[in-house]
């Protein structure tokens, strides 16, 4: 009996190291395409709005990405048309939304017509999404006002700069400017920060950088499917790619805008890719992502980080969601459930 053990014991470990033997010897899978159904976990919404697309053209995405400065120019100008005006906004969020300027940075108050009683003394730090490149101006202001209407809080949108003509640190130099002057008016514990995309990364990295510089933090942190790390390391980068219908491929305007935000610096900078920062005495993290989300990892691992370092971190996953689906169709249930989190999250954590 202990012979017969003592083969299969033996046996297992040859097997084990010929694994690993294997593992190691390449670095890479080849994986055939595959037939991916609608998912029916997925909220009656969703399933519909995903048959009624075709698969995203991976080759295409690849060949439109900005190569020239009059590209980038063209796309970005391209994009700002497709803005709606503040009146509408205004509408449809029941908000209240004023331009303002603080430290030279253009800014929106976006005030809920119904606020929370009890949380007027809170508010909401919004810095948009849009690769660092796009989702300036009047566009960065809808999700601001979805969290203000959904949460009573009010919310400040940030302006901050972008590429090609300010590229990084731009962003997080006007971020920490304004926060440097809203702290005359609120303390950092009633302040959270938040965004979705690349609001989410600038969000992380502007709180690396208040700790550097010994700045009270924000009492919590909203980080909606955060683009953590702007290298092509993250496993669903390459798992989700033509999956998720929002960003496709890195290898496209995704990867050229997060070059031209970088302008050459390392891109492992945590304040350019947060997730390689150090996350001890961060305040709370609510992240948000979806299964078809190129970004999961990125949120994974910031999630991740956030508890190795003993911060309170919750994550939400939703079932079939692309990148940043739930900021989109406002009106399917996984956007209402994802902004109903944040709200509660930012009810429980901003004292």
């Amino acid at each position: 009996m202990i012979t017969s053990i003592f083969k299969i014991t033996i046996l297992s470990a040859l097997l084990l190291t010929t694994y690993v033997s294997r593992a190691e010897a390449v670095d890479s899978w080849n994986i055939e395409a595959r037939t991916v159904p609608i998912p029916i976990g997925a909220s009656a919404a969703l399933q519909k709005s995903l048959a009624l697309r075709p698969a995203p053209d991976v080759s295409l995405r690849k060949a439109q990405a900005p190569k020239t400065r009059a590209e980038w120019d063209a796309l970005i100008a391209q994009r700002k048309t497709q803005v709606g005006p503040l009146e509408g906004i205004e509408k449809n969020y029941d908000v209240t939304i004023r331009k303002d300027t603080i430290a030279n940075v253009p800014v929106y108050w976006v005030i809920p017509n119904n606020p929370v009683r009890k949380h007027k003394q809170h508010l909401m730090f919004y810095v948009h999404g849009g690769a660092y490149v796009f989702g300036g101006g009047d566009a960065s202001v809808r999700e601001a006002a979805n969290i203000a209407r959904t949460a009573g809080i009010t919310a400040i949108s940030i302006d901050y700069r972008m590429p090609p003509e300010h590229p990084f640190p731009a962003a997080v130099d006007d971020a920490v400017a304004v926060y440097k002057v809203l702290l005359k008016d609120y303390k950092s514990r009633r302040i959270a920060f938040g965004g979705t995309s690349a609001g989410a990364g600038l969000a992380l990295a502007t709180v690396h950088k208040l700790k550097s510089l010994e700045l009270g933090l924000p009492g919590a942190i909203y980080a909606g499917t955060p683009w953590a790390d702007l290298t092509k390391t993250g496993d669903t980068l390459f798992t989700n790619e033509g999956l998720d219908r929002v960003l496709v491929t890195y290898d496209g305007s995704l990867g050229a805008a997060a070059r031209l935000y970088a302008n050459g610096h390392d891109m492992k900078d945590p304040l350019l890719s947060p997730v390689y920062g150090d996350f001890k005495d961060f305040p709370p993290v609510i992240l948000i992502t979806g299964t078809r989300d190129m970004f999961l990892s990125d949120t994974s691992r910031t999630h991740r980080k956030l508890r190795e370092a003993g911060v309170v971190a919750d994550l939400h996953v939703f079932e079939a969601l692309s990148h940043a689906g739930y900021a989109f169709d406002v009106k399917a249930p996984e956007s209402t459930q994802a902004y109903g989190e944040i709200a509660a999250f930012l009810h429980k954590h901003l004292k």
